[in-house]
């Protein structure tokens, strides 16, 4: 039907009013006009819409709860990867973190840091495009999340457009989603009132309110949402001015986050914002440092799984006290044998705790934690629970001291401990029982052999029911073991079979990674795997032949040896390649002592777009040349890429010879 142009312009005007009046209740707490008014409102939109159909837009008000109930949530893959943040419990923590900043950097002047309360939420992920919501993801891995767009379209605090402009045609917002102090006691209430189950405390309360299949049911729940980080191409120089020209596209911030100058400034907010924690209407259970400035981030870098330029410094944990029950030993991915104290459950912070780590044998032997002890327990950093100490006058006559066991407690191998280490270790590696899901898992994983469709609620039902046992008897599922197990229908059995079976080519570097070796990361891989290039000469090398590759040093090169020195382990790679043919190329080149660049020593800076920098510096040190961050009077090159920073600046006043990333591969293909 013919829309009468009246009417397109009431609705346009109606929309507008409602999202300025949303966004003055939701994202700036100051609401303009009584809720009596604003409801009239929406409801003229609603039956406007109603009458009219075919104008009604996905990011109309009216649609925040629009959508069907869900059967089960898709995952999302994050363009760029959410990291986590390493965790700082005291100042000296902190002022570790800014000297190894000033390492990087390779300069003493003070540091502006961008400084925020860390609320106790849930991560989340919202992409844009032309201004409009497309996609929300939660953090998952890091690397993939749960497509929650519904759910995250029914928060008034997000901004279904983008306001005022200009903005970038693609954006994505990082936040945290949380429910406010108030929110959660009245959403207890009303449970309570209708005999339904209570929430422990707010964080869980929102993490379940964001699952919800029904996004109905979300937009009953009092969720509220503050950025903190954006991805674009078209944004300010410093992480703090992107802060605020966010708050002028519609979102909400803290009204606690500051910009402060150097560790003190840090450590300032810190106590501020610590004596403030009890008012303040949100959890939070600390607060976080970033570098400010964009470009010193980008030289500083990040880590696997953190950026090297932001902390978190976390509030002192609360504490109870409670009695130990047992005292068991759990064996991780890596054999790593800890022991869990099995606890009368008690409440801390919220939270029931019915177990916690002691870490190693030496720090129980440190705690002196024995059974029947009265134990005081906190939540290290508001997540951890774990064991401060006993209170020994309560301790019963004849309590044993706990001693490490000499056998795995699940395989019968040998249980070590290196001399010089705290951790004791199982030996049982590759066919230890209790190692087999999380070695499974990290095998399987995306930087491993990445075999999509296999998760980890799926490697748990087949190592419960004895299907697989090694990373090799994975090879060995046919779509009749696949469809035994829960949930897995002929075409889901089929896929993983086949995904399974494109999984086997693969790179040495990516197979190496997979097998899981203690402190074996990406980098380390690559870089054994041009230098051997064959796995036979490795399995085979010393630990003296080992250090021989840049970057495996002594500690490194002893946990490469005794992982192929154990029969067990060799056997299962053995059954990986010869019977289930895992392959690979050949890589393409060892390392060279007759090169252009051997002996040189090169400054990788900026952001490198034909290749990673794990790459160039496994290509560079793999032609005889020398990778470091700073630059010094040795330094031969600095290798430059996208927003290069200060070191492109200091090699040029020093006259050290800069090479793009072209100039870079035309030097090492010579």
């Amino acid at each position: 039907m013919d829309v009468p142009p009246d009417i397109v312009d009431r609705i346009a005007r109606l929309r507008g009013d409602i999202v300025f009046h949303q966004h003055c209740y939701f994202v700036l707490d100051d609401p303009v006009i009584p809720d009596t008014e604003f409801d009239r409102l929406f409801q003229q939109l609603i039956e406007l819409e109603k009458q009219y159909p075919s104008l009604i837009v996905l990011d109309s008000p009216t649609q925040r709860v629009g959508a069907r109930p869900l059967s089960e949530f898709r995952n999302a893959r994050h363009s760029v990867p959410m990291l986590s943040l390493e965790n700082a419990f005291d100042e000296q923590q902190v002022i570790n973190f800014e000297r190894r900043i000033h390492n990087r950097l390779g300069d003493s002047s003070a540091v502006r840091y961008s400084a925020e309360p860390k609320l106790d939420g849930i991560a989340i992920s919202i992409r844009y495009r032309q201004g409009k919501l497309v996609l929300a993801a939660t953090r998952g891995d890091g690397s993939v999340g749960e497509d929650v767009t519904h759910n995250v379209r029914t928060i008034g605090a997000v901004p279904l457009r983008l306001r005022g402009g200009p903005y970038p045609d693609d954006l994505e917002v990082r936040g945290e989603i949380f429910m406010p102090k108030s929110g959660f006691e009245e959403l207890n209430e009303r449970a309570r009132a209708a005999g339904e189950k209570t929430f422990a405390n707010p964080r869980n309360a929102a993490a379940g309110s964001l699952r919800q299949l029904d996004p109905k049911v979300t937009a009953e729940r009092p969720l509220s949402m503050f950025v903190y980080a954006a991805n674009a191409g078209q944004l300010p120089a410093c992480h703090s001015q992107t802060l605020l020209r966010l708050r002028d596209w519609g979102f909400k911030l803290s009204k606690e986050n500051a910009v402060v100058e150097g560790v003190q400034g840090c450590i300032a907010f810190y106590n501020k914002i610590r004596a403030l924690r009890d008012a303040l209407p949100y959890d939070i259970d600390g607060v976080v440092y970033k570098v400010d400035d964009y470009e010193l981030q980008s030289i500083i870098g990040n880590v696997s799984r953190a950026p090297r330029w932001a902390i978190a410094h976390k509030f002192p944990a609360q504490e109870e006290l409670t009695r130990v029950n047992a005292i068991e030993f759990q064996i991780g991915r890596t054999g790593a044998v800890t022991p869990v104290a099995r606890l009368e459950p008690v409440s801390v912070g919220g939270v029931t705790v019915s177990n916690a780590t002691l870490h190693n044998i030496d720090e129980l032997h440190r705690k002196d934690v024995r059974v029947g002890d009265t134990a005081i327990v906190r939540r290290a950093g508001d997540v951890i629970p774990e064991i401060v100490g006993v209170v020994k006058q309560r301790r019963r006559k004849g309590a044993r001291i706990v001693r490490l066991p000499s056998k795995c407690p699940i395989c019968g191998s040998d249980v070590i401990q290196p001399e010089g280490e705290a951790v004791a270790r199982c030996t049982g590696g590759l066919t230890c029982t209790a190692q087999t899901k999380e070695t499974l898992k990290h095998f399987v994983s995306r930087r491993g052999l990445d075999v999509e469709g296999l998760g980890a609620k799926l490697i748990d039902q087949l190592v419960d029911r004895g299907i697989v046992k090694n990373p090799a008897d994975l090879f060995g599922l046919d779509q009749a073991k696949l469809q035994s197990l829960d949930r897995m229908g002929e075409r889901s059995a089929d896929n993983l079979v086949n995904a399974l079976g494109a999984s086997k080519e693969t790179t040495l570097a990516r197979f190496l990674y997979a097998l899981g070796i203690r402190e074996v990361g990406e980098a380390t891989a690559l870089n054994l795997a041009n230098y051997f290039r064959d796995l036979n000469v490795l399995v085979k090398a010393s630990a003296e032949e080992l250090q021989k590759v840049p970057d495996v040093g002594p500690i490194v090169a002893q946990h490469i040896a005794g992982f192929f020195n154990q029969l067990h382990n060799r056997d299962v790679i053995q059954q990986l390649v010869k019977k289930r043919g895992i392959h690979w190329p050949k890589p393409e080149a060892s390392i060279q002592s007759d090169t252009l660049i051997s002996g040189k020593t090169f400054v990788l800076t900026g952001t490198l777009t034909g290749m990673t920098r794990t790459e160039a510096k496994a290509r560079i040190q793999s032609l005889g040349g020398k990778v470091t961050a700073a630059i010094s009077s040795k330094t031969d090159y600095v290798v430059y890429g996208k927003n290069p920073g200060s070191k492109f600046d200091k090699a040029q006043n020093l006259g050290i010879k800069t090479i793009d990333e072209n100039g870079l591969s035309d030097l090492l293909d010579r």
